[in-house]
């Protein structure tokens, strides 16, 4: 493994059920790993951070999977 791979064990606990089900909500079922791998290494490290430096991004762990698939898909209606 390299230094740079996030390993999922270690990540807040529900992170992929909170990005399928973000995924559901606005694309029809599709699941977050039928997406690139690059996407949910994002989110991946976005989930890695602390409150403290997503808040300086503007971001909470609630707007990470909108964050990162902001230019697939839109708000549902």
């Amino acid at each position: 493994m390299t230094a740079d791979r996030l390993d999922p064990r270690f990540l807040p606990a529900g992170w992929r059920r909170d990005l399928d089900t973000f995924l559901a909500e606005r694309a029809a079922g599709m699941n977050a790993f039928m997406l690139s791998r690059r996407r949910v290494e994002s989110v991946m490290r976005l989930q890695a951070l602390s409150d403290r430096d997503l808040a300086a991004m503007g971001l909470s762990r609630a707007d990470i999977p909108a964050f990162v698939f902001e230019d697939l898909l839109t708000e549902p209606a």
